[in-house]
């Protein structure tokens, strides 16, 4: 059985795809909960989307510092990020819990919205392999 590689600049565009299909799940979400009038769980949502996509631009930023070559020493702003992204979700979450000002179920499910892009793209990129394997 053969297995196919991701060419680099195949993976870069996906890789660009991502923040867009991240976005605009978020989107999409947001506006059916806008529809049935759901407005403070939008807001819920709204949050734990941004938090979440913040997580991964982090995350992302981390990985290609620490995977540049030639670089002796990890920044410190990256370590930083990296330490910093779990606390400030978990604490925000915790904060809206206690105080019940939003439904901490909508921030946990605004958290996902970076999964939604990826699985998305995941998608894409298995269809992409099968019709390239049956042209």
């Amino acid at each position: 059985m053969q297995t196919e590689t991701i060419q680099a600049p195949e993976l870069a565009r996906a890789e660009a795809r991502i923040p867009r299909w991240m976005t605009l799940s978020g989107c999409l979400a947001l506006l059916a909960m806008a529809v049935c009038r759901q407005f403070m769980f939008a807001i819920g949502f709204a949050l734990g989307a941004g938090l979440g996509m913040l997580n991964y631009y982090w995350l992302h930023q981390a990985v290609e510092t620490l995977l540049r070559a030639g670089q002796s020493r990890i920044p410190k702003w990256v370590v930083v990020k990296f330490l910093v992204r779990y606390p400030l979700a978990f604490g925000l979450v915790i904060v809206f819990f206690k105080t019940g000002w939003l439904r901490p179920i909508a921030i946990l499910a605004g958290l996902f919205v970076p999964v939604a892009g990826i699985f998305i793209e995941a998608i894409i990129q298995l269809a992409d392999g099968l019709v390239s394997r049956h042209p």
